[in-house]
């Protein structure tokens, strides 16, 4: 009787942004198309692969922490994403970890996952559907389009974890969400770290999609995403002219009317100190001629408070934009001296009480506006999806709504429906953040 080989087994741990999800999901399908057993516990894995994030301090810690638990509960530790681009970091504090890599390093992770655990197979013979392994939910997936940004901003250390822009094919991309479409996904969120720059890199060359010729930009890609049939929602996008050209795209249906757009202060000043395009008068202009050419598209953007050299005037005067601009979501950090980033070094930092009091101002007035803004929806009738349904009943996102860092709507009562089904239903009541509303 011949023994049953016992099949190599990979526990995988992800943490950080939907750009870090991307990269995870890229090494999940590599994995499984070679044959290998994934797991989301250390128990029974032969070897644990760990995402990792290291934007802020916060994060720094949450992946030092994952390493730690996962060398004590397993032993034989792999770290990639972007804290593994400080190797030294991961190093000081891990020194037996198998192998450091660093973000969107799917090749490098493989060799270290065949140098410490053979692949079973021939990795030719696919054992993963066309849509690849996902992480997400089977009705929504992130379609990240470029790695990399091209930008200085002094709060940031993106570029050099993640190195110069460079944008994937459109082609592939295309294709990417035509797998994900005919696999049953009905919406798809597409990031970068900088969306708005897509095909900078490439001089917009012309790619080929379906047999014709498509210029490699995001306004052609929207448009071509949008003979898919599903929602196409835009994250990062930067304040740039060429973003003008997407709003029509959004008054028409093509893609939703949504626009995640991190303005991230108001003053000129702190804005030319941060290497921030644009200006807060200028951004206003734009955002009452987008809702003139849209009237329901919903801007979402984050803002940091108390950025080196931020004076009370000048918080005030984000304050103020924020009370003009009336924006649908906002987040806001205090911000946090990154190591390596070159705003640590600008004068007159501010004392971490006051920023942390002026992120709890600003978002105290956003919270009164986004209640205003909310409660105006009562009575409407809107399309939404269902992300789950428990006890209570569906609970699903409206156009307005990406997972996870946007509200929800809560239709108690509603049992007869699936994650992924759409619904209209009607605004029944509202607070801050979610709707209530009954199916019509």
């Amino acid at each position: 009787m011949k023994v049953q080989e016992k099949v190599p087994t990979v526990g995988f741990v992800s943490l950080g942004c939907p750009k870090a999800t991307s990269d995870a999901e890229q090494i999940l399908t590599r994995l499984r198309a070679e044959g290998y057993l994934i797991s989301g516990t250390y128990d029974g894995a032969d070897l644990v692969v760990v995402n990792t994030c290291g934007f802020i301090d916060a994060a720094v810690e949450e992946s030092l922490d994952a390493i730690g638990e996962a060398l004590h509960e397993n032993g034989k530790v792999i770290v990639t994403g972007c804290l593994g681009a400080k190797d030294e970091v991961v190093r000081d504090v891990h020194p037996s970890v198998l192998a450091i890599t660093g973000p969107h390093a799917t090749d490098e992770v493989m060799q270290h996952v065949h140098r410490h655990l053979p692949q079973p197979h021939d990795p030719f013979t696919s054992l993963v559907p066309p849509q690849g392994v996902r992480l997400t939910p089977q009705h929504y997936a992130y379609i990240k389009i470029s790695e990399g940004c091209n930008h200085s901003c002094t709060f940031c250390i993106i570029p050099s974890m993640r190195g110069p822009l460079v944008s994937r094919p459109i082609g592939d991309v295309l294709q990417e969400a035509k797998n994900l479409a005919e696999a049953g996904v009905k919406e798809v969120l597409i990031i970068s770290q900088d969306t708005s720059a897509y095909g900078v890199d490439l001089k917009y060359r012309l790619g080929f999609w379906g047999g014709r010729p498509v210029k490699t930009r995001l306004k052609e890609l929207c448009e071509a995403l949008a003979e898919f049939g599903i929602w196409v929602r835009l994250h990062y996008v930067y304040p740039y002219p060429s973003v003008d050209e997407l709003i029509p795209l959004m008054a028409e249906g093509k893609i939703l009317p949504y626009l995640d757009v991190p303005f991230q202060h108001a003053s000129p000043r702190i804005l030319k100190a941060m290497k921030r395009p644009a200006s807060a008068e200028n951004n206003l202009e734009r955002i009452k001629a987008w809702r003139s050419i849209c009237p329901e598209i919903t801007i979402r953007s984050t803002f940091i408070a108390g950025f080196p050299g931020e004076t009370e005037a000048e918080f005030e005067e984000l304050l103020g934009f924020l009370e003009e601009a009336r924006l649908d979501r906002v987040g806001c950090f205090a911000y946090s001296p990154v190591d390596g980033a070159v705003a640590n070094s600008l004068a007159e930092p501010v004392p971490q009480e006051i920023r942390e009091e002026r992120q709890r101002q600003l978002m105290e007035l956003q919270e009164d506006i986004s209640a205003e803004l909310m409660a105006a929806k009562i009575g409407r009738e809107i399309e939404v999806l269902v992300d789950e349904v428990d006890d209570e009943g569906a609970i699903a996102r409206s156009k307005a709504d990406a997972p996870e860092i946007d509200g929800l709507v809560y239709l108690d009562g509603v049992f007869d429906v699936e994650p992924g089904d759409f619904l209209t239903v009607r605004v029944v009541d509202t607070d801050a953040h979610d709707l209530y509303a009954e199916r019509i």
